[in-house]
């Protein structure tokens, strides 16, 4: 059974899923078989989306009109695929002429999966290299400490001489939870 699935970015008079409802059913989707979100593809809460992934069943053929109405990334694109693939339902998008139940269609799959896979390897390459030029700039990343070393240095000097934490915390004008994280990872890194 062939499962339709449409999407716009807006819900206004401006933005409506003719075109890709024509076209779904121009595939031979019956209409009964249609399912609709008016949600930004980068919404993760789009639910004629659940509804159509729940709706598939072993055999059946997921069906849009174009492959960005499907996924809000290529990751995220190729894990629905992936989930279809694992469930025996195939896809298949009529603008770009993937099927997947094709061998051609499957190969496209697996170029498009081994572009995500790139993509991902060279986004974590260029952070791991800028996070490298900012440390040789002297710049370190990440959040500032809550209490400084020498702020530190004196709290440990208390907490030696017996001093209690809520005393420590009111002398030294500390939260609570900052002095027991700042005093785990002191004892950890030491």
């Amino acid at each position: 059974m062939l499962i339709g699935y449409m999407r716009v970015s807006s819900n206004s008079d401006r933005q409506n899923t003719d075109l890709q409802r024509d076209a779904l059913l121009g595939a031979g989707v019956d209409p009964r078989h249609l399912f609709e979100d008016k949600a930004s593809g980068t919404r993760d809460d789009r639910p004629g989306l659940k509804e159509a992934l729940s709706f598939v069943k072993a055999g059946d053929t997921l069906v849009v009109w174009k492959l960005d109405r499907l996924g809000r990334s290529l990751t995220h694109l190729i894990e629905i695929i992936n989930t279809l693939k694992e469930n025996d339902v195939t896809f298949r998008s009529l603008t770009e002429g993937m099927d997947t139940g094709t061998p051609s269609g499957e190969l496209l799959f697996h170029v498009f999966g081994a572009l995500a896979q790139y993509e991902r390897a060279l986004i974590s390459e260029r952070v791991t290299a800028g996070l490298d030029a900012a440390r040789q700039r002297g710049r370190v990343g990440g959040r500032p400490t809550a209490i400084s070393p020498e702020k530190l240095e004196a709290i440990l000097k208390a907490l030696e001489n017996g001093m209690s934490k809520a005393a420590i915390c009111r002398t030294f004008d500390v939260k609570r939870t900052t002095l027991i994280e700042t005093l785990n990872r002191t004892i950890i890194q030491s």
